[in-house]
């Protein structure tokens, strides 16, 4: 596994982005320079993330989010298990 964050992660499994084992390893996401614990998906090439707007959810359950446009910086938590 590589030490690089993918350029593009979701935590919706139903999302083509979603990866369980990188979310498993933990992904730290800092934007513009604060960190964030509620990001639900982000890109870095793209330079946006997608935070989840309070507990609001919608009618299938999924939480209700909001994009947000800036400098996306994503690292690991955790280092790699062998």
């Amino acid at each position: 596994m590589s030490d690089t964050p993918p350029d593009r992660l979701s935590s919706d499994p139903a999302s083509q982005y979603f990866n369980e084992t990188l979310l498993d390893r933990g992904i730290g996401v800092r934007f513009n320079g604060a960190e964030k614990n509620n990001v639900e998906e982000y890109c870095i090439s793209e330079g946006w993330v997608r935070v989840a707007v309070g507990k609001t959810v919608d009618r299938k359950g999924k939480p209700l989010t909001v994009k947000f446009k800036g400098l996306v910086e994503v690292y690991f938590r955790n280092s790699p298990t062998a």
